[in-house]
């Protein structure tokens, strides 16, 4: 067996260690009630900070519902305006292929709340501040690009030769659309709903600059990192199930 074969177990294991064990270290502070360090170990457990995520008076459950409301609002206009986008990047020439993407990561360049800030003021003037509307399409600027930049990789040659073939036969724009395109990019397109739904659900800074008075699980957790780390670990792993509902969405929906 190659030297190079018998290393891979190792760096798989080594990988799988290094993206589990900070997940661990979560689970066991969530658990916490008193851990003073230097101990390694804590000197109580308790479920202190998961009442604190199921109590009604925290709006833990409200900040949640308000996260996935905006982030399924984000990541089906982005689906939506980026598939014709992504469809003009794809045939754009090499040179004018390169200059509009980096024009669509430029938004990402700009911190998140410099660019929230600005947008309340216009969001202000037309009367839509602190709502779910304008924080989802605050988020838009996040997710577009991701959404573009992963459904252009779809338009590849198979694909627009089967758009012809059905075109020949007959079938409408919209018959080709739903009959041909949609279903041979369905990988492309699971993946940017599922990076645009992650991308949204985790902004901070935008959500706290547009949305003022609606509170989602971010803009809840971080007050509680150097106040309470029992409660922010708690808050950190409910952080986590929609991105792991997503991966396994996304490995169900790619599978051979």
């Amino acid at each position: 067996m190659p030297e190079s074969a018998r290393r891979r177990p190792l760096l798989v294991g080594l990988l799988a260690i290094a993206a589990t064990l900070p997940i661990l270290t979560l689970a066991v502070r969530a658990l916490a009630d008193i851990w003073r360090a230097p101990a390694i170990l804590p000197q109580q457990l308790g479920l202190r900070g998961l009442r604190y995520a199921l109590s009604t008076g925290a709006g833990v459950p409200e900040a949640v519902l308000n996260g996935i409301v905006i982030a399924l609002l984000a990541s089906s206009a982005a689906l939506v305006l980026g598939w014709p986008a992504a469809r003009a990047l794809a045939a754009a020439s090499g040179r004018m292929r390169r200059m509009l993407t980096i024009a669509l990561a430029l938004p990402l360049l700009v911190p998140q709340f410099a660019v929230g800030a600005g947008l309340a003021e216009w969001f202000i003037r037309l009367g839509v501040s602190d709502t779910l509307l304008a924080v989802a399409i605050a988020h838009l600027i996040y997710t577009l690009p991701y959404v573009v930049v992963v459904l252009a990789g779809a338009f590849s040659s198979e694909l627009l030769e089967l758009e012809e073939v059905a075109a020949t036969v007959g079938a409408g724009p919209l018959q080709r659309l739903i009959g041909v395109s949609l279903p041979a990019s369905r990988g492309a397109l699971a993946t940017a709903a599922a990076v645009a739904l992650v991308v949204s659900w985790s902004q901070y800074g935008t959500t706290l600059a547009i949305g003022g008075a609606t509170t989602t699980l971010p803009v809840m957790l971080v007050p509680f990192a150097q106040s309470d780390p029992q409660i922010a670990a708690t808050l950190s792993l409910l952080f986590l199930a929609p991105a792991v509902v997503a991966v396994v969405a996304l490995t169900w929906v790619l599978r051979p």
